[in-house]
């Protein structure tokens, strides 16, 4: 049974992933920090409901508390990693730019870290569209340029794109 590690399982994206990858039979383990930019009740049922099924395990804890990151992926040993988790919002980061890098940088660079040791076949990860900054035209395309955000979260994301490129 493939062995998947999901960053972010408490959230929208992460939670409807790790379900269908749950029912096509793989063995997922999620990782979230269950942090309060919104309803952590509703994370936690999110998680308590794939609980459910013995083939997920879950740890909650920061993606930037790297010896724990590596820890869990060790013990798990995935063949692949999704890393959806992020500190999301562009309000908040205007109020509290820290949390972005802290989540962001150092907690992408932890995944990537861990994904270059343990040689996983695939590490997949998400982006935003706030990329793309002032880009009027839309839809966007991944041609389109990306040099000018206009967010500290759209800044952390190209940066974390930039990162993938550097670690591929």
């Amino acid at each position: 049974m493939r062995r998947i590690l999901v960053t972010g399982t408490a959230g929208f994206i992460g939670f409807h992933l790790a379900r269908l990858l749950l029912a096509e039979g793989f063995r997922v383990h999620g990782y979230d920090g269950m942090t309060d930019y919104y309803d952590v009740a509703l994370k936690r049922r999110r998680h308590a409901m794939l609980l459910q099924d013995p083939h997920f395990s879950a740890t909650e804890g920061m993606l930037e508390d790297q010896a724990l990151f590596d820890r869990v992926a060790d013990e798990f040993a995935p063949e692949v990693i999704v890393h959806l988790a992020a500190q999301a919002g562009v309000r908040y980061s205007v109020e509290n730019p820290r949390a972005y890098l802290d989540a962001n940088i150092i907690g992408t660079f932890s995944v990537m870290e861990a994904a270059r040791r343990l040689k996983v076949a695939h590490l997949m990860m998400a982006s935003t569209s706030s990329v793309y900054g002032a880009n009027e035209e839309m839809p966007f395309r991944e041609t389109d340029k990306a040099d000018h955000q206009l967010t500290i979260y759209a800044a952390t994301k190209k940066a974390n794109e930039s990162m993938g490129h550097a670690w591929a």
